[in-house]
C-alpha cells in the first residue's frame, strides 16, 4: 500500500466537518464531495493489490477523484459555502496529489 494512504484518510477525517457543513448549505455539492473523497483512497487501496496497467487506471482514478474532492472546496468556497481550507489542509492535498502524479506516470516518463 502506499505510505500516502494513511495521509489520505487522516485528511478525510479532517475535511469532515466541512463536507457536513456543506451538506447543510449545499447538499447535492456534499453529496458529489464526499463520493469523491470515498473513491481517493478506495482506489488506492484497489491499486496496492493490482498488477500492470490495472495498478496504473486505480492509481489515475484515485487521482481524479482526489483532484474532484478539491475542486468541491474550492467552489463551496468561491460560492460562500465554506471558508478556504486552511494551509494544512491544502498541504495535504498536494502531498497526496503528487505522489499519485509521480505514481500515475511510471518510470518511463520521468
Amino acid at each position: 500500500m502506499l505510505r500516502i494512504h494513511s495521509v489520505l484518510l487522516e485528511l478525510i477525517r479532517d475535511l469532515m466537518p466541512l463536507v457536513r457543513e456543506l451538506e447543510r448549505r449545499e447538499p447535492d455539492l456534499a453529496r458529489q464531495c464526499r463520493r469523491a473523497l470515498a473513491s481517493a483512497p478506495l482506489n488506492v487501496a484497489e491499486g496496492s493489490q493490482s498488477r500492470g496497467r490495472n495498478r496504473g487506471a486505480r492509481y489515475s482514478t484515485a487521482l481524479g477523484s482526489l483532484r474532484e474532492a478539491q475542486a468541491c472546496f474550492e467552489v463551496a468556497e468561491v460560492m460562500g459555502y465554506l471558508p478556504a481550507l486552511s494551509a494544512e489542509q491544502v498541504a495535504s492535498f498536494n502531498r497526496v496529489l503528487g505522489t499519485l502524479v509521480r505514481v500515475t506516470q511510471g518510470p518511463a516518463r520521468r
